[in-house]
């Protein structure tokens, strides 16, 4: 564990070895273990694997082969009292000492009772909030070291707080969101390491005491914290740390936000979601399921005095954050508002009969008009013409049974989708309406040209243009 955080929390490792400073580009001059930084925090706040440190660590012919689990520790491993705490580099003070992550170079190799090898590795990690780190820096590593350990040791000043509790929630989610990319299981454990203990009349030191005081504050019911001599071996696992820290240097994972930030986007989410429900509910009064079919700008206007009055609900709720903050989700509120209104236009033109009866009504038009058009071309014998106007004439009938048989059936809904947007476009367009119109009142105005090119056989005398009647004048 870091032992240089007086005042914040803190999680790692220790160990009785000496300290020393240690990078991959330098050697072990006498040969005794000290901690390496493979975890590198550089000054835009990103981070940085030096692989070339880890590799001599975990690459080591005596490791490489053997499985990495976490273990119990020795019961000497504290070393006599009157020995002064090395290991692991340490301090008091108002600056951090530890950042990133720092891995002991020697490898501790055990033999399990059932024949299997294992290798225990040993890491301290930096705290979280001092005075440099930002809050994802320290969510950061603070989930690295939760995903990569075996056991994982939350380290605490003097008492279990709620924000401490708040802060593991943030920092194990911001952890959890990274193990839905690696596809991975890991099965760690973790204890509460409280330092500076005020209450031991309350609780005594120890598991015992311990265990008592996070059965009362975290009301838990199994037992998850060990002895202090068995806090060494939370384990790094190889073949998953270079994963983990590319998706780190990423930018997918969601930058955390503070309990400030969380809390005003929740007042605010909370008053657009009343908001659009009072819309909904006032809007589906006007023009729901049940409501007869309304003017459109009858509906237009009351969609005006709703929606101002959704806004108004929005501005009269009391949310963190200020105006500013609020102006994006009111924004939002807004742009919702307008899309909801218009699936309402859509629902309410669903109800006009005219308007249900557009496409059907289109397609008799082309097909009375190209019935015309065919008619006329054929007579005057341009008989290409009158083929082409026949077999778009018969196109649109079978259009037209085609939808009729979806309105009725219900099947094909995609079909219909494209036949009724096809219907509207010649509908609503109005320089399509213009030419529909003037082919008709050209095919109405020659409707001798059309009796002449379809009429029976004429009797002796009656070709060519009928004789004037004579006029009887009046004296």
């Amino acid at each position: 564990m870091a032992r240089n955080r007086k005042d914040r929390d803190s999680w790692g490792s220790f160990t009785d070895k000496a300290t020393y400073d240690w990078s991959s580009e330098e050697e072990e001059p006498d040969g005794r273990a000290r901690p390496i930084q493979v975890l590198v925090v550089k000054d835009d706040h990103t981070f940085e694997l030096d692989e070339a440190a880890l590799s001599r660590i975990l690459l080591a012919e005596e490791v490489h082969n053997r499985e990495v689990v976490a273990i119990s520790a020795s019961e000497e491993w504290l070393g006599e009292a009157e020995e002064p705490l090395t290991g692991f580099s340490w301090r008091g003070g108002s600056e951090r000492e530890t950042t990133g992550i720092q891995i002991w170079s020697e490898v501790f190799l055990v033999d399990k009772p059932d024949g299997r090898k294992v290798a225990v590795l040993l890491m301290d990690t930096q705290g979280t909030f001092d005075s440099q780190s930002t809050l994802r820096d320290s969510a950061t590593v603070f989930a690295l070291s939760t995903m990569i350990s075996s056991m994982q040791v939350y380290n605490i000043s003097q008492n279990v707080q709620e924000d401490d509790l708040q802060h593991l929630q943030l920092f194990t989610e911001y952890g959890r969101l990274a193990m839905e990319e690696t596809f991975l299981l890991n099965h760690q454990s973790m204890i509460f390491l409280v330092r500076d203990w005020s209450f031991p009349y309350e609780f005594g030191y120890g598991q015992e005491g311990g265990m008592k005081f996070l059965e009362k504050r975290l009301k838990i019911d199994r037992e998850f914290v060990n002895n202090l001599q068995i806090l060494v071996p939370w384990l790094l696992s190889p073949k998953n740390l270079d994963a983990y820290i590319k998706i780190y240097q990423g930018e997918e994972l969601p930058h955390p936000k503070s309990m400030l930030q969380a809390t005003a986007e929740a007042n605010n989410l909370a008053a657009v979601a009343a908001a659009r429900d009072l819309y909904n509910k006032k809007m589906e009064q006007v023009c729901g399921g049940d409501r007869p079919f309304l003017a459109p700008a009858e509906l237009q206007a009351r969609h005006s005095d709703i929606r101002e009055e959704a806004l108004q609900v929005f501005r009269g709720v009391k949310k963190m954050g200020g105006e500013e903050f609020s102006r994006r989700y009111l924004l939002q509120l807004e742009g919702e508002v307008d899309e909801v209104f218009v699936q309402y236009i859509k629902h309410n033109d669903s109800k006009n009969i005219f308007h249900a009866a557009r496409t059907p009504a289109t397609l008799f038009v082309v097909i009375f008009i190209m019935y015309v058009a065919a008619g006329i071309t054929g007579f005057v014998g341009v008989d290409i013409i009158a083929s082409v106007c026949n077999m778009i004439l018969g196109l649109t009938l079978i259009t037209l049974c085609t939808w009729a048989y979806i309105r009725y059936s219900g099947e094909y809904r995609e079909l219909g989708q494209v036949i009724d947007q096809v219907a509207g476009a010649l509908w609503d367009q109005g320089s399509t309406n213009e030419a529909l119109y003037k082919l008709y009142n050209a095919a109405a105005n020659h409707g001798h040209l059309y009796h002449h090119a379809f009429s029976g056989p004429q009797a002796p005398g009656e070709e060519g243009e009928a004789p004037e009647k004579p006029t009887r004048k009046r004296n």
